[in-house]
């Protein structure tokens, strides 16, 4: 691996904040996906520090805190963590500030962001937990205010509000998983976005695990994005070194050690529809019983797994 300087950091928008081009999105290390034993996700997590990342996402639907502790024991250099929160409450918001701070072992949590934002009209509906994230800002508990969007609505929403100072939208080479609206409309907004300040890391720049078969092609046009960073997930050190040589400069990657992922439903399945209200891409519908996955609108987020009551969906 190469040391830390391989990696430059950038500014996140006007937060202030320093960050590696290359975001380590730990959705994927986690239990809705790989489930990687603990010691061996924070190892993964340790590498892509000793490569120079400082910038990690997580959420708290991930389950990932665990990993991001272990990983930064006695780590001597800063990192800047981005986490999100489904609150809509004051009160559930507040919960999800504790929880990150004690779950992560930090008194500061340097991102905290709105989950999956689709428009002006479902910023106004999480007004009581934009607030209480404004507070903890201007008390030092935050640093940067953020949404995650896979609408393009989002961002724009995003760019009226002088209290955003984050954006994590959905882009890739392919479009895939924008839910209203065409890749050219995302990078104009995103771009607007920039333009006035905020922050901008994308997200799915693989599609979820889809474009695969077009890594190489994927990555080279995430890194050319309108974006001060880029969120990869990974799940092995092969995955981990061939994504980052797509940010070190000089570096020419080889073939991509990556093998296709799909969303399974196990024989189990109970047909309660709850996955399918979760799916942020309408991909999972029950019909005859059970769950059935369109696998062309599947963007193997992982969070219908995270809603099933009983466990009967897994990325693999």
């Amino acid at each position: 691996m190469d040391g830390a300087l391989s990696l430059p950091q950038v500014p996140l928008g006007n937060t202030g904040l320093m960050v590696s081009r290359f975001c380590f999105g730990t959705l994927t290390i986690g239990p809705w996906q790989a489930n990687l034993p603990l010691p061996e996700g924070a190892a993964l997590i340790r590498r892509a520090l000793e490569a120079g990342v400082n910038f990690i996402d997580t959420a708290e639907l991930y389950r990932t805190y665990d990993y991001i502790r272990l990983a930064l024991g006695a780590w001597p250099e800063p990192v800047v963590i981005a986490t999100k929160s489904y609150a809509v409450s004051a009160r559930q918001m507040e919960e999800s500030l504790a929880a990150a701070q004690r779950g992560l072992n930090r008194d500061q949590v340097e991102v905290f962001l709105l989950h999956e934002q689709e428009s002006a009209l479902t910023l106004r509906g999480h007004g009581d937990a934009l607030r209480v994230l404004v507070r903890a800002k201007e008390q030092g508990i935050i640093k940067a205010i953020g949404i995650s969007t896979h609408c393009v609505a989002g961002v724009r929403a995003a760019i009226t509000h002088p209290e955003i100072d984050v954006i994590h939208p959905l882009v890739n080479v392919a479009g895939l998983g924008i839910a209203d609206g065409t890749r050219e409309e995302m990078v104009q907004a995103i771009s607007e976005a920039r333009a006035v300040g905020k922050g901008v890391y994308l997200m799915k720049p693989l599609g979820g695990g889809n474009l695969l078969p077009r890594a190489v092609e994927a990555l080279q046009y995430a890194v050319t994005a309108p974006a001060d960073a880029v969120a990869v997930g990974v799940k092995t050190a092969a995955e981990l070194d061939f994504d980052l040589s797509f940010f070190q400069p000089g570096k020419r990657p080889a073939a991509p050690p990556i093998t296709g992922k799909r969303l399974r439903v196990e024989p189990y399945c109970r047909a309660c529809g709850e996955c399918g209200r979760a799916c942020p891409t309408g991909a999972i519908a029950v019909q005859g019983g059970r769950a059935k996955v369109d696998h062309t609108r599947c963007i193997l987020c992982g969070y219908c797994a995270a809603r099933c009551p009983e466990f009967c969906l897994r990325v693999y």
